[in-house]
Parts: structure tokens; C-alpha cells; sequence
């Protein structure tokens, strides 16, 4: 699978001075937000909406490849890898534009929650094709 494909949606931003620590490189927490601002534009692209039922984070992970510092951009990716009945994973890349290189990699799981029921639901038929059409537009 080519990088276009499995990152289909691309974000791009500054880093802040303030996302640095003590160590002099972009916090380990840093990454997750990333993550959250892609996977958020992700949801837009496809139509996700938040009520009465929407995705919740089930797990995520990070591999951290080489630190970032500032002054950088860092270009954010992600992309759906899964999609199973009621859940999907997605895959995300932080790109260092300064290093040229990937910084990190990422993934999620994500279940379509039905916030009412207080319980997982079937992900819904629209979202799954916008899914597949995004991911597919992208090859």
C-alpha cells in the first residue's frame, strides 16, 4: 500500500515553542494532539458527526522515530487501514519538514459509540462508503 493511500488526509502546522520540554524536543504528549487534529479533519472529510452516536477513541499508540525540535512544520497524515463492523483503525505519520523525515507513526482505534445506549453501535452504511471512497480516491 503506497504512503497516498494510507494517508489520504494531510494537516499541516508550525510547532510551537511551547510544545517543547525540558529535554529541548517536542513532548511526548505533543504527538497524540497531532494525531487528534488529523483524525478530527479525517472525521470531517467523511461526515462523522458527534450525535446522537460518533466515534470514541478505544486505543492508540506511538512510535517515536526521531525528535522534533523547533523551529519545524510538521506535516500530520492519517488514514483508515481497517474498517470492521463497528470499529475502524487508522494509521497517522508526523512528517518533519526541517529533517525531511518521518518523525513518527502512529494508530488508533476508534468504535462508533451510541452515546444514548451507552454502548457500541454498527458503524453506519454513509460513513463506511465516504470511508472507502476517500481511501480509494487517494490510490
Amino acid at each position: 500500500m503506497s504512503d497516498e493511500t494510507r494517508y489520504p488526509v494531510r494537516i499541516e502546522f508550525p510547532v510551537a515553542w511551547g510544545e517543547m520540554d525540558a529535554l529541548a524536543h517536542v513532548n511526548n504528549i505533543i504527538y497524540f494532539r497531532y494525531f487528534e487534529s488529523a483524525r478530527i479533519a479525517y472525521f470531517r472529510e467523511v461526515g462523522m458527526t458527534f450525535e446522537p452516536a460518533g466515534p470514541i477513541l478505544a486505543n492508540t499508540s506511538c512510535d517515536f522515530v526521531v525528535p522534533i525540535t523547533y523551529p519545524d512544520t510538521v506535516r500530520v497524515e492519517c488514514g483508515v487501514t481497517r474498517i470492521g463492523r463497528s470499529s475502524f483503525t487508522m494509521a497517522y505519520r508526523v512528517f518533519s519538514v526541517t529533517q525531511n523525515t518521518v518523525a513518527a507513526r502512529g494508530q488508533a482505534v476508534c468504535v462508533w459509540y451510541d452515546y444514548g445506549a451507552g454502548k457500541s453501535a454498527p458503524l453506519p452504511e454513509d460513513i463506511r462508503g465516504n470511508i472507502a471512497g476517500l481511501e480509494a480516491a487517494r490510490s
